[in-house]
This record gives structure tokens, C-alpha cells and sequence, in this order.
């Protein structure tokens, strides 16, 4: 089993920066992989990022490379997504997710495959 919490979502304007946690408790937290993924409303639950256990391999959707950063600190049982320049359709609930299925390798856009999940935080950003 795997409970995740998420915090830091918000309000903010477009072009500003947010940083999201997502605290982790069960299993050996550096043994698996976790993403970030989004839902903006009427929209499906989309893959926005993800990292393997060791955090040493990332991926990114297209839509947010080169202005989102997702990271780990497994000593901490933390992931981390930061997120810069943010657009108002970043607009979403963002949500962490837990891939037991996978360690050291992707793909990690499979959304099925995430089997645990956090109750998820709102980000709000204004144009």
C-alpha cells in the first residue's frame, strides 16, 4: 500500500512559479515510480510528468517541457513538481500517482498503470 498528500497548489498569475509535494508512506518509496498528472475541467486526467525510482530518468508531456521540473528526494519519501511560467490553461487539479509496476524504466505515461493516488491540489493560474 502507498498514501500520498499533496500540497502547494494555488492562485497565481500567468508567468508566475508554483512548486508542488507530494508526501509519500508504505512501501520503500525509492522502489517505484511517480507522476504528476492533471485534470482541467471536462477534460480527461492527463500525464504530465514522471520519474523513476532512483530519479534519475525523467519525462515530460510536450505541453510543459522546458517549464516544469519534476523531482524526488527519496530520503524525504517527496516528489516534487515545480512549475514555471505558468500558463492560464495549466489550469487543473493536479494529482500524484504511484507506479509499483515500474522501478528504473518507462514509459511512464501509462496512466492504468498508476495504482495509488492523492486526493489532489487545484491550481488556479489568471491571465
Amino acid at each position: 500500500q502507498v498514501q500520498l498528500v499533496e500540497s502547494g497548489g494555488g492562485l497565481v498569475q500567468a508567468g508566475d512559479s508554483l512548486r508542488l509535494s507530494c508526501a509519500a508512506s508504505g512501501r520503500t518509496f525509492s522502489n517505484y515510480a511517480m507522476g504528476w498528472f492533471r485534470q482541467a475541467p471536462g477534460k480527461e486526467r492527463e500525464f504530465t510528468a514522471g520519474i523513476t525510482g532512483s530519479g534519475s530518468t525523467t519525462y515530460y508531456a510536450d505541453s510543459v517541457k522546458g517549464r516544469f521540473t519534476i523531482s524526488r528526494d527519496n530520503a524525504k519519501k517527496t516528489v516534487y513538481l515545480q512549475m514555471n511560467s505558468l500558463k492560464p490553461e495549466d489550469t487543473a487539479v493536479y494529482y500524484c500517482a504511484a507506479n509499483i509496476r515500474r522501478s528504473e524504466y518507462g514509459p511512464l505515461d501509462i496512466l492504468r498503470e498508476y495504482g495509488y493516488w492523492g486526493q489532489g491540489t487545484q491550481v488556479t493560474v489568471s491571465s
